[in-house]
């Protein structure tokens, strides 16, 4: 079972990865392991070694310290959140919506944003 620390390191690791454009396989292959632990590592299913996660910060040219940045934070917005808290944005079809909206030019964005608006106050039940 994946603890909180797990499934930050791994949120970190996919982060990293997905700045650097690096695939699962590549980045596999740079540390000498299949890309079916990297998705295990990156979903918290499998725990990170300290070895592994420093071959891990040398091959996605970070330090260490990268992976732990804001899990304090994190383990303390998930106390006064609740369970659930913080998930959404560390899914990847939000992380994609992101960067698709700021590769668009100012007037589509603002135009985009008004129409999510307004989908989201039309699917609203007024009592």
């Amino acid at each position: 079972m994946a603890t909180d620390i797990d499934l930050h390191l791994g949120r970190r690791l996919r982060r990293r990865r997905r700045l650097l454009g690096l695939t699962q396989q590549q980045l596999a292959i740079q540390v000498g392991i299949r890309f079916q632990q990297i998705q295990k590592y990156e979903c918290g299913a499998n725990r990170i070694s300290a070895a592994r996660l420093w071959q891990l910060a040398e091959a996605l040219e970070t330090p260490i310290s990268y992976f732990y940045d804001g899990l304090a934070e994190a383990m303390e917005r998930k106390e006064q959140a609740g369970a659930n808290g913080g998930e959404m944005f560390s899914r990847k079809e939000t992380l994609d919506l992101i960067q698709a909206y700021y590769q668009l030019g100012e007037r589509p964005r603002r135009r985009l944003l008004d129409l999510a608006k307004s989908l989201h106050t039309e699917g609203e039940v007024v009592s």
